[in-house]
């Protein structure tokens, strides 16, 4: 069963990785399309609470790094 914390992770960063697919969808760019579905998708791989964040924290920092 997951912590509350942890679904509060999956929850916010599958938010993040929501609006990144849009955003990149819409301006036609491969990168934030493609780390929105790894925000999306991770926490269905990850269990541990600090992964989660850990994972997710650098993940959306991937998407500041790399914008165009």
């Amino acid at each position: 069963m997951p912590t509350p914390a942890a679904l509060f992770a999956a929850l916010i960063f599958g938010i993040i990785g929501l609006a990144a697919f849009r955003y990149g969808k819409k301006s036609s760019q491969w990168i934030p399309m493609a780390l929105g579905l790894a925000l999306m998708g991770y926490p269905y791989f990850f269990s541990n609470t600090w992964l989660l964040y850990g994972v997710g924290a650098t993940l959306t920092a991937a998407l500041f790094v790399f914008r165009n």
